[in-house]
């Protein structure tokens, strides 16, 4: 699975532009997700230098994305095609009922065969 996951309010508090704290067991549950085989991207408002000090906010905790902002590593972005992430699964703090606490989204992911019905009904 794609999971595109966003970084302010979603694995930090919110603080742009400044970095805030981690969210409690954000990253940590990231990377149990790419442990299970899933292919990560940030998908983030920031760009340019605060983006980088985001990348390397999760760098330094061991957490390396596939993509930043794009839907492979290295795709140039090119205005003749539309700049939205393709994912199967998004992850941000501005979903319409907003973000549930990482606990439960471990939770919903580790039950694998009901995992992708139960996402779906979260974003409903």
């Amino acid at each position: 699975m794609i999971i595109a996951v966003d970084f302010d309010g979603t694995i930090v508090k919110h603080k742009y532009p400044s970095i805030g704290k981690e969210i409690p067991f954000a990253i940590k549950t990231l990377k149990i997700f790419q442990q299970r085989g899933h292919k990560l991207i940030l998908w983030s408002y920031r760009s340019g230098k605060d983006l980088e000090k985001a990348v390397e906010f999760c760098r330094e905790r061991e957490l390396i994305f596939h993509a930043v902002n794009n839907n492979f590593e290295g795709e140039e972005f090119d205005n003749t095609y539309s700049r939205k992430i393709y994912a199967d699964l998004y992850i941000d703090d501005r979903n319409l009922l907003g973000l549930p606490d990482w606990e439960k989204l471990y939770n919903i992911m580790s039950k694998n065969q009901d995992a992708e019905k139960e996402i779906k009904q979260l974003t409903i």
